[in-house]
C-alpha cells in the first residue's frame, strides 16, 4: 500500500494529504508527531480501511509538501495552531463529524480537538503522550533534553546543519527494541525538508517551555485548554512500555481528565508503537473506533481503565 497525496487550502495553508478508503466510509483523522511523517500509518491506516473506515493524513504545518499562503503568517507550533488546522481540514473536506487518531504531536492535537471541539469528535485514539502528562520527573526531564536543545543556538544549529542525522539519533533513542530500516526513517525523513520545518519545530519547543511569544491568533483556544478541561470523548491510549522519549509512566493516572477512558501498555514497544507493534495498534484501534472497548489480551497488555460518570 501506499499513500496518493492531493492538495487543498485553507486560511492559512495548502494542505497535503492522503485520503483513503471508502469515501462513505467513517472518517478518521491521523495525525503525525515530530520528527515524522504521515508514512507512519501506512500499516494501520491499511487495516482500518479493509475494515471500511475512511482514513485522511495530512502533513502536518511545517512538513512535507504543506505550505503556508503568506510569508507573514507565524510559523507556530502551537498545538492549538494544529488543531485549528485539522478542523480546517476537516471543514473543507465537508467532514462534519470523525474520529482522530494521533501520535506524538499529533497526540497532543487530539487532546485539544477533543478537549476544544468534543461535538466535533466521535473518538479519539492517541499514541505515545498522556493528556497533559503528570508531574515533570528527574527521569522524563531528561529525556526531553533535545526541547532545551534546542532553545540554545547551539541546538538550533544542529537542526540547520544535520537535521536528519540528529532525528535518526532520537528514533534509536526513543525505540531501543525497533531496528528501523533506513527506508522507514527516509520515507518519514523527507518531511523535514519543508523550509518552515525549522521555524515550526523551533516555535513548538520553545512555546512549550515559555521562551517563545505565541501567536495571537490562537489566544483564546490557548486560554480555554491552559486549564486542561476534562474530555469527554471516548478515548483510547497506546503507550510503549520501552518509549524513550515519553516515559510510560508520565501518562500513569491521568483517569480522571476523562470520562470513558482506556490505557494501553504494550511490552517492549518504544516510541513508535505505530510501527514497532502495527497490528496490535490497528487491532486495539479498529475495536475502540468501532465502537467497542480496546480488544484488550491481559497476557499481552498492561491496561488502566478507571471511566468515572
Amino acid at each position: 500500500m501506499s499513500f496518493d497525496f492531493q492538495s487543498l487550502r485553507t486560511s492559512l495553508l495548502e494542505i497535503h494529504y492522503a485520503d483513503q478508503g471508502p469515501r462513505d466510509g467513517w472518517p478518521v483523522l491521523m495525525l503525525h508527531g515530530w520528527p515524522d511523517s504521515p508514512h507512519t500509518w501506512l500499516p494501520v491506516a491499511q487495516a482500518l480501511n479493509h475494515a471500511g473506515m475512511r482514513t485522511v493524513l495530512p502533513y502536518l504545518r511545517g512538513f512535507g509538501p504543506t505550505r503556508f499562503l503568506a510569508r507573514d503568517t507565524a510559523r507556530s507550533g502551537q498545538v492549538t495552531a494544529l488543531a485549528r488546522d485539522a478542523l480546517e481540514l476537516a471543514d473543507a473536506l465537508g467532514i462534519e463529524r470523525f474520529s482522530v487518531v494521533g501520535h506524538d504531536w499529533g497526540a497532543r492535537t487530539a487532546y485539544a480537538l477533543a478537549a476544544l471541539a468534543p461535538q466535533r469528535i466521535a473518538r479519539c485514539v492517541t499514541l505515545s503522550v498522556g493528556y497533559g502528562g503528570g508531574a515533570l520527573s528527574h527521569g522524563q526531564a531528561q529525556q526531553f533534553w533535545y526541547q532545551w536543545y534546542f532553545a540554545t543556538p547551539q541546538g538550533e544549529s544542529a537542526l540547520v546543519h544535520d537535521r536528519r542525522g540528529l532525528c535518526r539519533h532520537l528514533w534509536q533513542q526513543w525505540a531501543p527494541y525497533w531496528a528501523f530500516s533506513g527506508q522507514a526513517f527516509d520515507d518519514s525523513a523527507h518531511a523535514l525538508d519543508n523550509p518552515d520545518w525549522l521555524a515550526v519545530t523551533l516555535h513548538a519547543y520553545r512555546h512549550r517551555w515559555g521562551l517563545a511569544e505565541a501567536d495571537p491568533r490562537y489566544e483564546e483556544l490557548e486560554s480555554r485548554l491552559a486549564h486542561l478541561p476534562p474530555i469527554r470523548v471516548p478515548t483510547l491510549l497506546i503507550h510503549g512500555e520501552a518509549d524513550g522519549c515519553i516515559l510510560a509512566q508520565s501518562s500513569e493516572g491521568l483517569e480522571q481528565r476523562f470520562t470513558r477512558y482506556e490505557r494501553v501498555v504494550l511490552p517492549k514497544a518504544g516510541h513508535f508503537p505505530q510501527w514497532e507493534a502495527a497490528d496490535k495498534v490497528a487491532a486495539l484501534a479498529l475495536g475502540w473506533l468501532a465502537g467497542g472497548d480496546a480488544a484488550i489480551e491481559k497476557d499481552v497488555f498492561q491496561t488502566t481503565k478507571e471511566p468515572f460518570a
